[in-house]
Formats: C-alpha cells, sequence, structure tokens
C-alpha cells in the first residue's frame, strides 16, 4: 500500500487531483482522458467523490478501483455516513479495501437534496466524522484524511469551534486534511496557525480550482459556501464575454494564489478538477511542479 502521507512527504511541494464518478458513458470517457492526461505528472493522489447510497456510490467505488487497477496512479476514495448505517459502512471500507485502495477521505457528509438542511443521523449509523475516522482505521491500515474549512464548517458557531472539532478528527486517526475552497490565502493560512497552536502538524492540503468561465466562478461560490472576494469578481467578471481572456486571467489568478500558497511551504495543492485536466495542468507547469 503505498500511503498518502508518504506521498506527501517529499522536499517538493506535490499536487493532487479530486474527480467525481461520472454519471454515464460520456462523462465516463470525460474523466479518464482527464486521468490519462495527469498521470505523466506524477500527482500524489487521486481522489474521487462520493455520493450516499445509490449508483452514485457504485460508480466511486468502481471508479477508485479501476484507478488503482489501472494505472499508476496513487488513489484515495471518499466515504461519508449520510443515509449509511455502521453495518453498510463497514461494507463499503471492505470493497474499497477488496479493489486495492487504502486511502480514504472521511467526511460526515451533507443532508441529501439540501446541504444546508437538518442533519439526521442513521438509526443504526454515525454522527461525527471522527467516529468514522475511528472505524475506518479500526478496520484495517488505511491512511484517512478529512475535511477542513478555512471560513469555518457552516454549522460551527465560530472558527475556534470548528478547529476543535478538525483537531478531534485528527486525534481520532486521521493523517491529513484538506481544506475547502478559498481564494484569500490568509483564511487558510490562519487556519494552519490555530491548528498549530493545539499541537497538530499533519499535513494541511489548501483546495483549489482553476477558474475558466463565469460558471466556473458562480461554482466556486457554491463549493467554497462563501461569496467570491469582490477584488476578484471585478477582475475576472469584465471578461465574461472573451472566453479566453477569461480563462488566461482565472488561470493566473490561481497560479498566483498557488505560488502564495507553496512559499508560505504548503506540503502539496489539491486541485478540484471538474473532471478536465487541462487548466490544472497550465497551473502546474505555471509553477514549475
Amino acid at each position: 500500500m503505498t500511503a498518502v502521507v508518504d506521498r506527501l512527504n517529499a522536499e517538493r511541494t506535490r499536487f493532487s487531483v479530486e474527480f467525481f464518478p461520472p454519471r454515464g458513458d460520456e462523462e465516463e470517457r470525460i474523466l479518464w482522458r482527464a486521468v490519462r492526461e495527469l498521470e505523466p505528472l506524477d500527482p500524489a493522489f487521486v481522489s474521487v467523490t462520493y455520493g450516499a447510497g445509490g449508483s452514485s456510490r457504485d460508480r466511486t467505488i468502481r471508479t477508485t478501483g479501476r484507478i488503482a487497477q489501472e494505472t499508476t496512479l496513487t488513489p484515495m476514495a471518499h466515504l461519508t455516513a449520510v443515509d449509511h448505517s455502521v453495518a453498510e459502512l463497514r461494507n463499503v471500507i471492505g470493497w474499497y479495501a477488496a479493489c486495492g485502495v487504502h486511502n480514504v477521505l472521511a467526511v460526515r457528509g451533507d443532508p441529501p437534496g439540501d446541504p444546508n438542511g437538518e442533519w439526521i443521523r442513521h438509526p443504526e449509523g454515525l454522527t461525527y466524522a471522527e467516529e468514522l475516522v475511528r472505524l475506518i482505521r479500526e478496520l484495517g491500515d488505511f491512511c484517512v484524511g478529512v475535511a477542513a474549512f478555512p471560513h469555518g464548517h457552516p454549522r460551527s458557531p465560530d472558527l475556534e469551534t470548528d478547529v476543535e472539532f478538525l483537531v478531534r478528527k485528527i486525534r481520532a486517526g486521521a493523517g491529513f486534511a484538506i481544506a475547502q475552497l478559498f481564494l484569500d490565502p490568509e483564511h487558510f493560512l490562519r487556519l494552519r496557525d490555530r491548528m498549530a497552536a493545539r499541537g497538530c502538524d499533519v499535513p494541511l492540503l489548501p483546495g483549489v480550482m482553476p477558474i475558466t468561465t463565469p460558471r466556473v466562478l458562480a461554482k466556486f461560490g457554491e463549493l467554497a459556501g462563501v461569496p467570491v472576494p469582490p477584488e476578484v469578481t471585478n477582475r475576472l467578471m469584465p471578461l465574461a464575454d472573451d472566453p479566453a481572456g477569461f480563462r488566461a486571467a482565472g488561470v493566473d489568478l490561481i497560479t498566483g494564489l498557488c505560488a502564495r500558497l507553496i512559499d508560505e511551504g504548503v506540503p502539496a495543492l489539491h486541485f478540484y478538477t471538474l473532471n478536465r485536466s487541462k487548466a490544472t495542468r497550465q497551473v502546474v507547469a505555471n509553477l514549475g511542479l
């Protein structure tokens, strides 16, 4: 098994990429084109997101297993506690192990249908991500990662409470954390400071996403859970009718953000790819990674 934490333990800055499971044959072709285009660049790992229950869950398992078995990449699966009993979670974890996948990102997950809705625990399930971390670690030799929130989780009353929950997940057995999207590096760096103040020194990876179109910019705000900073909107939206100019400015903006983070000593950059590779490859090339 190649553990993500071992891949991050390098003298140079690495990068990783995140995909979502394809919903049909055409999306599968697009995904695998991106996988093959990124494979020669040797990312530290590639992750596949997870939808609770049904075909999305099955596609996540199948896609992650195929990456493990048919590529030279190090795969990391996602797992959430949404709508799952402990028995079902044990089953999924067993499937991952059988596919040769031993790196897992453990997240509690959002309520289906309404990410901001009330969290309802499965009657035979788990309530907190730290419980999921503990379960995964009990079931085998897994390297477990968790989510971190530079702006604070929407359900946390303040940033100090939020980091306490993050530290609890790490104390439960997580070896690294991946931060949600942000555009102001200070939010990420202050989260890292809050972790360090509590004696928590596991790798914290910034989540970044190249902004290539106005639609992706809108999606960025949705995924980050906070408004896009006005200075970013003012820089990019005047180019909304100039696709090439918007893309170039968006890639340049994210390249600058990543360069600042590298200067601050991040171990790796985690790219949310939307199952495309071109913009990520451009940023990686710009940075010389």
